[in-house]
């Protein structure tokens, strides 16, 4: 009984405890009045500005030999000298292989003797027909023996036009027998040795020549894009570049930048149904043949110049969940406002907007997490120095911040 005294009298001591805490409380609250308000959120802001920005285009790409041939006979024989050597620059005309010339020296002797004798025939038969032609005249031959006469001149003029011509196909021949480049460029691999029987327009060719200064980069660009690109000009959006727009920049495979601009050759007249994409060609400079055919590459396409670009810092950029992009503004009662945006592309580490941000506003890009449309907020400088004028954005000073 004495132990369920004592817990007893424990417990009231408590009790009285807890009512005294709660009693303290409540005067303290009661001398300091209501509880203090939330302090006003705090955002960095930049200016939004507009000026002329240049306006590029990464396209990927594939470098092509400028010219290439695949060298092949013209004339049966056996190769009998190999004088290229295999990835060896050539000269225009250098002699690259010899097919034995030795029966086709023999045709063209003899085609040349065949018409040295109808050229020896000739005269004596043209002076035969003169002379009937006289002796017409007399009526002391007959008009058939003069007719034989001169179908025997035609005959022969003919024989001789038909010697003159299988000479000249002769030599045509004996020509083909030496195998020359018909460009400068660089060799590829061989297909024959000496020795090997080769014939006039065989399937395989002998080897590949490929003219490699300059050298062609193919790139490829959606049909969307150019429509894109037309519809900028157009509406004024864009300016060309006059003759500087063709000018383009080279990235090698590895990123590094080709030292040599290329220049803008042609754009293809049809577009790839399967791919919905046009080619264009490229002419780039390769004096020390750094770039080789088949390489991958990297074309930058100057579009030309918009004018009154906006460009903001891609962190003052958000996605609603519909995927639109949004930002946060403050307006001149330092109240934030929400704006949709129509994001066009990125340039470096910033957004070009196209639609939804004026020049003038002040867009938040640091503190957007603590605050929603309609909240009134502190604008503070932006500390981080992330924000440059040459972005195309400007830090907001504290003057301006401040109403």
């Amino acid at each position: 009984m004495a132990f369920s005294l004592e817990k007893k009298k424990g417990w009231a001591a408590i009790g009285v405890l807890l009512a005294a805490l709660l009693s303290l409380n409540g005067c303290q609250k009661g001398k300091g009045g209501e509880g203090k308000s939330a302090p006003m959120p705090e955002v960095a802001t930049v200016v939004v500005t507009a000026r002329a920005v240049e306006l590029d285009t990464e396209l990927p790409g594939r470098t092509a030999a400028y010219r290439v041939a695949e060298i092949r006979p013209q004339v049966n024989g056996i190769v009998v000298k190999e004088l290229v050597q295999e990835g060896s620059d050539v000269a225009a005309g250098q002699l690259l292989y010899q097919i034995d010339p030795a029966p086709f020296k023999v045709a063209l002797e003899s085609a040349k003797a065949s018409l040295a004798k109808a050229e020896a025939n000739l005269p004596s038969v043209r002076a035969r027909a003169e002379r009937y032609k006289e002796l017409l005249a007399q009526k002391a031959v007959s008009r058939q023996d003069f007719e034989d006469v001169t179908s025997a001149l035609g005959q022969t003029q003919a024989e001789v036009e038909y010697w003159k011509a299988a000479v000249a196909a002769a030599r045509i021949n004996l020509n083909y027998t030496r195998v020359t480049a018909p460009f400068a460029g660089r060799i590829g691999r061989s297909q024959v040795r000496t020795g090997t029987l080769v014939t006039a327009y065989q399937p395989t060719p002998f080897t590949v020549l490929q003219q490699l200064d300059p050298i062609y980069v193919d790139v490829v660009q959606s049909s969307s894009e150019l429509l894109r690109l037309r519809r900028a000009l157009e509406a004024g959006r864009l300016s060309s570049e006059g003759d500087n727009g063709s000018q383009v920049r080279i990235f090698l495979e590895d990123g590094t930048p080709y030292p040599l601009a290329g220049e803008l050759q042609f754009a293809d007249v049809s577009v790839d149904p399967t791919t919905g994409s046009f080619s264009q060609r490229i002419v780039v400079p390769n004096p020390r043949h750094l770039l080789l055919p088949g390489m991958f590459v990297r074309a930058v396409v100057r579009e030309g110049t918009a004018q009154q670009a906006i460009l903001v810092p891609q962190q003052g950029v958000s996605r609603n969940p519909k995927g639109q992009a949004i930002a946060l503004v403050v307006d001149e009662k330092d109240i934030v406002q929400q704006r949709i945006l129509t994001i066009d592309r990125a340039v470096d580490d910033r957004w070009l907007v196209s639609e939804g941000l004026a020049a003038g506003e002040r867009l938040i890009v640091e503190g957007m997490l603590k605050v929603r449309p309609g909240d009134s907020v502190k604008v503070v400088p932006l500390e981080s120095g992330r924000a440059t004028g040459k972005s195309g954005t400007e830090p907001t000073s504290t003057a301006a911040s401040q109403k």
